[in-house]
């Protein structure tokens, strides 16, 4: 039984092999959630505040692994250029990962997901705090996993300068 939990834990995807996937730690870490809390705040003002809060923030945002592998799956995949009948109603822009999640397994699938899809994985790495992090973007205690719902927002203009200012 050993045997199989450590093979297990190797098969855990790490940061670094992924191609679609950026970490964020540190002062960079602190730059993109400031941005993003910027976007929230600016696009919050501009809806107005017709909605309650909880319920602006569902609309923005797939929160949770449950959710996020949800919208992920209706997506059609890519590569899949026939299922044009079946279109999502909701894609993603981005998904923001915890980095602390235990045990890994809870998220193992979402960045094969993603990337499959075309949807970029933003890993958040903060020592044991970056569920913390993600909650606090969200007005939870805590958030595993929080896929940018794509509305042509503040929130994703925001989130389109922090991908493509990576990409240069």
């Amino acid at each position: 039984m050993p045997a199989r939990n450590k093979a297990a834990k190797n098969n855990v995807v790490d940061c670094s092999v992924l191609r679609q996937q950026d970490c964020y730690e540190g002062e960079r870490l602190v730059d993109v959630l400031n941005s993003i809390r910027r976007g929230i705040e600016s696009a919050r003002l501009l809806a107005g505040n017709s909605l309650p809060e909880k319920i602006w923030l569902k609309q923005q945002f797939a929160i949770g692994v449950n959710d996020v592998t949800r919208v992920l799956e209706r997506m059609a995949p890519i590569a899949d250029k026939r299922s044009s009948a079946q279109a999502p109603c909701v894609r993603l822009q981005a998904v923001l990962l915890a980095g602390d999640c235990n045990p890994k397994w809870l998220t193992k699938h979402l960045p094969s997901l993603a990337s499959s899809r075309k949807v970029p994985l933003i890993f958040v790495k903060d020592d044991k705090r970056g569920s913390l992090r993600l909650g606090e973007l969200v007005n939870l205690k805590t958030a595993i996993a929080i896929g940018v719902k794509a509305r042509g927002n503040a929130i994703n203009q925001k989130l389109d300068e922090i991908l493509g200012g990576d990409e240069d």
